[in-house]
């Protein structure tokens, strides 16, 4: 009744399999495939994403401009006052 990897452990209702650190590789094709098929990703999205950010960018700078022209007060409605 030998015992390998992912056959170590039984427990009556569950059973679970685990792999030695030494078998395992932590990043495979981390490199090689992964920031490849991020950038081809970015680039495919990236006409999604960006023009709406920029458009409520210019809103939201313009409405922050109009608001602080609208807490000034008229230099034109005080020329007569002493």
């Amino acid at each position: 009744m030998g015992r390998e990897f992912g056959h170590l452990m039984r427990v009556r209702p569950v059973i679970t399999y685990s792999l030695s650190p030494l078998e395992q590789r932590a990043f495979p094709h981390c490199f090689s495939k992964g920031v490849p098929n991020m950038l081809h990703r970015t680039q495919a999205c990236i006409l999604r994403v960006v023009p709406p950010l920029v458009v409520f960018y210019f809103v939201y700078t313009w409405g922050t401009q109009e608001f602080e022209k609208s807490k000034r007060k008229n230099p034109a409605a005080y020329e007569n006052d002493k």
